[in-house]
């Protein structure tokens, strides 16, 4: 039963991964705007449906995995070792994103989140929303691990930093519209994330070390 249910999984994270592929590549090709979950089956050689059943609604083919990279940014903020200020926590999730584009196949990378919340004003505003919900559980983290600290200021914190993450995320998309980031952009990328991490640890001094057993 163990490796009949395995084997399943295995299979529909298949499925999955080739359907958000396909997609990505249409997107890629012709903009959101002008693909239908419809030219997503066809493309796939699935039915619609089972597009539906593995991406609710359209913006999901894009958005998947935003409640993973949420858990991820939470996780980094909360477990943070003793003098690991957030910024320092978040800084490797941010040059791993950079390295990542930098590397990728352009024929699907331009089709993925970064490039089309950039291009398509429709995804731009469900981003919007998800980086919200990002600002929230940064701060939550925040406030977990600085318990003395004011609530208000753990979520200009969270914000600044949020903030950062979009600009660079936002940089890396315009980048594949174009041409690509070239390892000089790249560089300069990660540069100016470290420079805008190294000043909101000098703005938010107080939320550089974590207090003890706050998060106990």
């Amino acid at each position: 039963m163990g490796r009949e249910q395995g084997l399943r999984d295995r299979k529909k994270a298949q499925t999955r991964e080739r359907i958000a592929d396909v997609a990505a590549a249409l997107f890629a090709e012709r903009d959101y705007e002008a693909v239908s979950i419809l030219d997503v089956a066809r493309a796939a050689n699935v039915s619609d449906q089972t597009v539906y059943n593995y991406f609710p609604a359209k913006q999901d083919l894009v958005l998947d995995r935003v409640d993973e990279f949420l858990e991820l940014y939470r996780h980094a903020v909360l477990e943070r070792a003793e003098g690991v200020s957030p910024a320092g926590a978040l800084r490797p999730l941010v040059e791993a994103d950079i390295d990542r584009y930098r590397h990728a196949d352009p024929r699907l990378a331009r089709g993925e989140f970064p490039a089309q919340c950039v291009e398509s004003a429709v995804l731009r505003r469900f981003a919007l929303e998800f980086r919200e919900r990002q600002v929230d559980a940064v701060a939550a983290s925040i406030t977990s691990t600085c318990p003395a600290l004011e609530p208000i200021v753990a979520r200009a914190h969270a914000a600044a930093l949020i903030s950062v993450v979009q600009t660079i995320t936002d940089r890396i998309g315009a980048s594949l519209l174009d041409s690509g980031p070239s390892a000089a952009l790249a560089a300069d990328m990660t540069w100016a994330a470290a420079i805008a991490f190294d000043d909101l640890d000098r703005t938010f001094r107080s939320v550089t070390t974590i207090s003890p057993g706050a998060t106990s």
